[in-house]
Order: C-alpha cells, then structure tokens, then sequence
C-alpha cells in the first residue's frame, strides 16, 4: 500500500484518485496513519462482505434459537454478534 503525506494527498489529489483505482492509499499527518483512501468497487465490496457476514451471524443465531441452544433472553446472542463470535 502506498503511503501519503496529509499535505502530499492534498496538494496531488488527483493522482491520489487514480492511484486508488487500483490499490488503497495510506494517508499519514505527522508521521500516524489517519486514513485510508479506497476506490469506490473497494469500498462496496468491503460493504458487502460485511452486510454477508452479518447476515451469517443471524442464520446462525436462528439455527440456535431454533434448536435450543440460547438459554437466556437474547443477551447472550447480542453479546456474541457484538463480539462476532459465531463460528461460520
């Protein structure tokens, strides 16, 4: 992953857009990651492995519930989609 200054990413904004068409760009202010900069297919792919994820968590809370295996009343499986702690 290439690596940019704050100022560099604000002076060379441009370049910075078409740079992330094909690979994220760190940017740096003071020496410390702030931000990475993705390309918008990047970005709803990551959205989508997520919204996935999420809904695997819930499929397998269902095969749980229905099957007994949640004794209290959802705050174990809230604390465990919290902690992503469904096995997949």
């Amino acid at each position: 992953m290439e690596i940019l200054t704050a100022n560099k990413a604000k002076t060379h904004f441009g370049e910075m857009l078409m740079k992330v068409q094909n690979a994220p760009v760190q940017i740096d202010k003071n020496g410390k990651p702030v931000a990475v900069v993705v390309s918008i297919e990047d970005y709803e792919a990551t959205e989508e492995l997520k919204l996935q994820m999420l809904k695997n968590r819930f499929k397998q809370a269902e095969y749980e519930i229905e099957n007994g295996l949640y004794t209290d009343d959802g705050i174990e499986f809230l604390d465990k989609l919290v902690a992503s702690d469904f096995e997949e």
